[in-house]
């Protein structure tokens, strides 16, 4: 290997060296598939990530050479100049055995000295995480929860606001008592001396107060960010590994259900959260109260429950109110996301004044249900708002009584009109604060159904590690249907096909071939029997080193925002200028690129837009050969390329192809040329299956059946 690797090489090499050793082989093609970016470099957080993610716990520290023992090895030294190497044991006290990924794939023997002239004095100690064996029982969550965890990591930050929130309100009762000892106090006896000091004290509370409070909403700013940044990767991450068969509804409605996640991370990180935590401390103004204005305390203590009823009273509207929100919000979406994608073929088929309608009954079933929620809402506020305000003019009327009798003076009065504004301040917000919990408590439950969906990484899930496949491919007893489909897709399909085998799937349209090339990919699992590539299942092999070995061209040419370079690149590990011009060459795509003023860095639109379908199709030919895997996968790779380009692509692909396994899914015969055996399926089964000559003799026989489309 070349001493000149970047860290991102060196730190992926040396976790697979350290994985080995713990017994947890992982490949470099599932740890990139599990990372962030492909062309940045893996830093030591991303490798504690990433070996997380893959059953071991990982930490950064630093320690010195001279006193590192073997009860902390093996252990990743950081090196200068972005190395690193993986130090396997300590042989003496001058010498270390170690793996050096520029050196090579074998331990190495080196001296202290020589080590710790690179060393900059950080390691990264690898463990395998213990995981108890039991049987009939689920693992547990790697990571925890996805939700409850992220919080209680932040506990320490939430238990800080809960102190500022006390220092907050004590604070508060800073202001009646200044006003209540200068009514008392000062302007009876004229004391200037006394206003001074007291003026000063307050002043110094009110300044001590401004800074809790800003205090206090930076904690939760900030406990809000890092949650959000877990969560949002925790959910994002499930979305990518979810398994299609658990995909259910519109794209724009499971795109409706993501932005949920918004609505939970706000409430976290709004006032709404500070008004929760007030609220056990009316409890302390009403207790100042009662020690300075004595039976003025019932005042608030009746007003609060009769707000709090009222807020209570309301939640069944609101909760109610807030799913049906969901579900209209959803709808919406949905309809949105199909007219945005679809617009040129609304525009082609005269589709407008239908999708007009759908859009317009949605916003007007999502508003319907606003309105409501609002009126509710604004009900209780107003009532809220009508309850404070009659408390304190009770406390004035019932105080004016208790200053005549002597009972309390006329700075207490005033200052529990204070103290209970202050009390019942949190109760105004009550039902804004309750509108938002229904919010996020239907967030929530909305995300929690999305995680519980299943995966194709589940926790606690250990996968083979085969970084590299020789191409056979079986099929045992494969049966499948799709989703919410009574009508089974596959049924007990048999197959097998050896290592550099050049198979073609033929068949009407709907017989099952492309659901077999999806099942191939293990991007649906069967429903009955087993996919094996190398005599092994598929669902035992890690989906990123199964999707390593085999370039796959699907039916839809699909392509990203971005350059062409980058969608020819995609997925793979810092391809070369040279590597990424020879499968253009391959593919047929160099031709059109290299005639463009940008070349590789010409810009592709969104789904490829600015590109005619075979351009499309040419790009994502050049993708699958990238990297010569060893199984090449195509579901009709040339449908929407002319006659000649198809036939420079079969030259091309027959020439390019020798000693890897080709599966092609097809409609035309042309691309016949390019395999040595047809299998024909019909109504998901297998009805015919040979060597080309002998299964295609009784279709030339019949040409009327093939033009119907009732054989291929």
């Amino acid at each position: 290997m070349n001493a000149a690797n970047p860290r991102s090489d060196a730190l992926e090499q040396c976790l697979t060296f350290v994985a080995t050793r713990l017994e947890l082989p992982v490949s470099e093609a599932a740890i990139r598939a599990q990372r962030v970016g492909t062309g940045t470099p893996l830093t030591p957080d991303g490798f504690i990530d990433a070996a997380e993610r893959h059953g071991m716990v990982a930490a950064l520290g630093e320690h010195t050479l001279a006193t590192l023992g073997n009860s902390l090895l093996p252990a990743v030294a950081l090196l200068k100049n972005g190395r690193a190497v993986v130090i396997i044991e300590r042989i003496d006290d001058e010498r270390f055995a170690l793996f050096d990924p520029a050196l090579g794939n074998q331990p190495v023997e080196t001296a202290l000295n020589a080590l710790q002239a690179e060393y900059i004095g950080h390691l990264i100690a690898v463990r395998a995480r213990y995981r108890p064996v039991t049987l009939n029982s689920e693992p547990a969550i790697q990571g925890g929860h996805w939700f409850w965890s992220a919080l209680s990591s932040n506990r320490w930050v939430y238990t800080q606001v809960v102190i500022a929130a006390a220092l907050t309100n004590f604070l508060g009762l800073a202001t009646s008592l200044f006003i209540m000892v200068v009514y008392d106090r000062v302007l009876p006896n004229e004391a200037i001396e006394s206003l001074v000091a007291l003026t000063i004290g307050v002043s110094i509370a009110l300044l001590f107060d401004f800074a809790v409070k800003t205090l206090r909403q930076l904690f939760i700013e900030r406990a809000g960010q890092e949650a959000d940044l877990r969560m949002g990767r925790r959910i994002f991450d499930h979305v990518l590994n979810l398994q299609m068969s658990a995909k259910r509804g519109s794209t724009g409605g499971f795109a409706n259900t993501l932005r949920e996640f918004e609505s939970l991370r706000d409430f976290f990180a709004s006032a709404s959260l500070v008004a929760l935590v007030d609220l056990p401390f009316i409890f302390l103004f009403i207790g100042v109260i009662y020690l300075i204005g004595g039976p003025l305390f019932m005042v608030p203590l009746i007003a609060v429950p009769l707000v709090l009823l009222i807020g209570l009273a309301v939640q069944p509207f609101l909760k109610r109110l807030s799913g049906q929100a969901f579900e209209e919000s959803r709808s919406k979406q949905g309809v949105l996301i199909e007219a945005v994608a679809g617009l040129e073929t609304i525009k082609a088929s005269g589709a407008a004044p239908m999708i007009r309608q759908r859009w317009e009954e949605s916003v007007q079933q999502q508003s319907n249900v606003g309105r409501k929620g609002r009126a509710i809402q604004q009900f209780a506020l107003n009532a809220t708002a009508f309850a404070q305000q009659a408390a304190q003019v009770s406390i004035v009327v019932y105080g004016v009584f208790l200053v005549g009798d002597g009972v309390i003076s006329m700075g207490a009065m005033i200052a529990c009109v204070i103290l209970t504004g202050r009390a019942l301040a949190p109760l105004a917000q009550l039902a804004q604060t309750m509108t938002r919990i229904n919010q996020a408590r239907t967030s929530y439950r909305a995300l929690d159904q999305l995680m519980n969906m299943p995966s194709e990484r589940p926790a606690g899930r250990h996968y083979l590690s085969r970084p590299t496949l020789e191409g056979k491919i079986s099929l045992q007893d494969v049966s499948f249907r799709y989703p919410e489909q009574t009508t089974a897709a596959l049924a007990n399909i048999n197959l097998t096909i050896e290592p550099g085998e050049k198979v073609a799937l033929l068949g009407r349209v709907g017989s099952g071939k492309s659901t077999l090339a999806r099942l191939l990919l293990g991007i649906y699992p069967p429903e009955k029997g087993a996919v094996l590539v190398d005599d092994t299942d598929i669902r035992q092999i890690d989906p990123a080193d199964l999707r390593h070995n085999i370039g796959s061209v699907l039916q839809e040419a699909w392509l990203f925002s971005g350059t062409v370079r980058q969608n020819i690149a995609i997925g793979a590990h810092h391809p070369t200028d040279e590597q990424i011009l020879q499968a253009a060459k391959l593919a047929g795509a160099h031709d059109f690129i290299a005639r463009h003023p940008q070349g590789y860095d010409m810009p592709i639109g969104e789904r490829g837009e600015g590109l005619s379908g075979g351009q499309r199709q040419l790009i994502c030919l050049a993708r699958a050969l990238l990297g010569a895997p060893p199984m090449l996968l195509m579901d009709e790779p040339t449908s929407a390329m002319d006659i000649q380009t198809e036939k420079e692509v079969i030259a091309r692909l027959s020439a390019a192809s020798q000693s890897q396994t080709l599966v092609i899914v097809t409609h035309r015969t042309s691309l016949l040329a390019l395999v040595d055996r047809v299998i024909i399926v019909d109504q998901g089964q297998i009805i015919a299956d040979g060597p080309k000559a002998q299964v295609m003799r009784p279709v030339e026989a019949a040409p009327h059946r093939t033009r119907e489309g009732t054989t291929l």
